[in-house]
């Protein structure tokens, strides 16, 4: 997968995958850390959007014992930002995880990653002030939720705990290595240049990973507020004519091909879609998005954590009633038996991987509702086979 650090477009910036150094890092206290976060307005970017700087103010509040994790999990299957912002510029993510840890009073941080060997070069070259302990993140889709995280590090397990439990509060901070990037530069160059990209209310830019049907996919940078269509023609413009885009990830939702639809919370919401991981995956016209959907339900049917209800029997279930009427064994009452299962694994996990695999399947049924109500009377609307892969970690 290319990974686009020059300008190509307009939609393209140059910051956190531009070449050259940086140069020292500054050491401001956690007071001033924190303030630069909330002047910046930086929001987590690895699926949650929620506040740097209300997560470090709790850890450091909490009198706790602080463990400080970096998260480059990436257990996103259409995700690659991660793992290109670890290949490119993986200084400054361990400068942000050196200024967390400082500002919480840590004696040790963590760096949980695929491949830790990939990094262990580029430590022993710091000698940072703060060791980091590199721990290996499992290839799973659930590996990445924080609570995971933070239970991986603590040598357990990467499986979620229950929802009830504010990690911060703990003294646990989690946090993705794309946030931590970003506020490296931001302690280098302030908030109010961070705020010139992105708007008013979504400062800042974020790593797309571009996908489907375009020509040139690839990881890219851009500023929130950025429309679909300069995205895509970013990546090389798209391969055909599209039917509808996934934005935000499998636990995301389908929008429309709208080439003027901002990548932004706000104008996302609507769809009930977020930028969510910055993942884009566009469906060509010819491949049927219920036969898609199907694919991509069983295959985080599979990924559960085996741990809860919801994920050991309502998933599954979920997953093969979607299968059904993509291969037309299928019935008038599918799509409200669909519906139904949605609603109930809805907010019942032990983590939240039902709840964005039932938003997904739910968007997917109303984006593609020519597809349902055509494989209902016994056809597809498709004029190509498969398409989208399950895995797009190229």
């Amino acid at each position: 997968m290319t990974v686009f650090a020059e300008a190509h477009t307009g939609a393209v910036q140059r910051r956190l995958l531009a070449d050259g150094d940086h140069g020292p890092l500054p050491t401001p206290d956690a007071a001033q850390l924190v303030g630069m976060a909330r002047d910046a307005g930086l929001t987590g970017r690895g699926g949650s959007g929620f506040p740097l700087w209300r997560k470090l103010n709790a850890v450091i509040a909490s009198g706790r014992p602080p463990v400080i994790i970096a998260n480059g999990a990436e257990g996103e299957p259409a995700s690659g930002k991660d793992k290109a912002l670890l290949a490119y510029q993986p200084h400054l993510v361990l400068d942000g995880l050196q200024l967390v840890a400082r500002a919480a009073r840590a004696s040790t941080a963590h760096l949980y990653v695929p491949r830790p060997s990939a990094l262990r070069a580029v430590l022993a070259a710091r000698r940072d002030p703060i060791p980091v302990t590199l721990v290996a993140a499992p290839d799973a889709f659930v590996s990445g939720e924080e609570s995971a995280v933070a239970s991986a590090v603590a040598g357990r397990g990467a499986v979620p705990a229950d929802k009830l439990t504010r990690l911060p509060d703990t003294g646990t901070l989690v946090q993705n290595v794309e946030t931590l990037a970003h506020l490296a530069m931001i302690a280098r160059y302030g908030a109010g240049w961070f705020r010139a990209a992105g708007t008013y209310d979504e400062p800042g830019t974020f790593l797309a990973t571009v996908s489907g049907a375009v020509a040139a996919p690839g990881v890219l940078e851009a500023g929130y507020g950025v429309t679909l269509g300069s995205l895509i023609a970013a990546a090389g413009g798209p391969a055909g004519a599209l039917s509808a885009v996934l934005v935000g990830g499998y636990h995301g939702a389908w929008v429309p091909a709208d080439p003027e639809l901002p990548i932004s919370r706000a104008a996302l919401a609507p769809f009930g879609a977020s930028p969510g991981a910055g993942v884009v995956m566009a469906l060509p016209s010819g491949a049927c998005g219920l036969t898609e959907n199907a694919r991509i339900a069983g295959c985080l049917a599979g990924q559960s954590a085996g741990q809860c209800g919801p994920c050991v029997n309502g998933l599954p279930r979920l997953a093969a009633t979607l299968a059904d009427l993509a291969a037309f064994r299928s019935r008038p009452g599918l799509p409200a038996e669909v519906d139904r299962l949605t609603r109930l694994v809805t907010g019942r996990g032990a983590c939240r991987h039902p709840d964005g695999t039932a938003r997904l399947i739910a968007s997917a049924m109303r984006a593609f509702s020519a597809d349902v109500a055509a494989h209902l009377s016994g056809r597809c609307l498709a004029t190509s086979g498969r398409f989208l892969t399950t895995e797009a970690r190229a």
